[in-house]
């Protein structure tokens, strides 16, 4: 179980994205959830992914500003794979 940093609810970490920042300051989304780096989790909801978008509550949680391209991935991962986004 980890918990979205945006709504706080704990889910199975399939469930919650994984946004990495690498030993070599890369910032990127692990769908693996298995890179190396200090991780943050996001659920799959549109509404927490706008949230910390418009709040910098990642790059507050990583120490480092955060691409637009990282965000964008999610959307776009969220519309190819509409059943894997959960409920709002």
């Amino acid at each position: 179980m980890r918990k979205c940093i945006v709504c706080q609810e704990s889910a199975e970490k399939r469930d919650l994205f994984r946004i990495v920042r690498s030993p070599e300051g890369d910032i990127f989304l692990d769908l693996t959830g298995k890179k190396n780096g200090r991780g943050a989790y996001i659920s799959k909801k549109k509404s927490c992914i706008t949230k910390a978008r418009d709040k910098n509550l990642l790059s507050r949680h990583l120490g480092v500003p955060v691409p637009d391209q990282v965000f964008e991935d999610m959307n776009v991962y969220l519309e190819e794979h509409p059943a894997d986004a959960a409920e709002e």
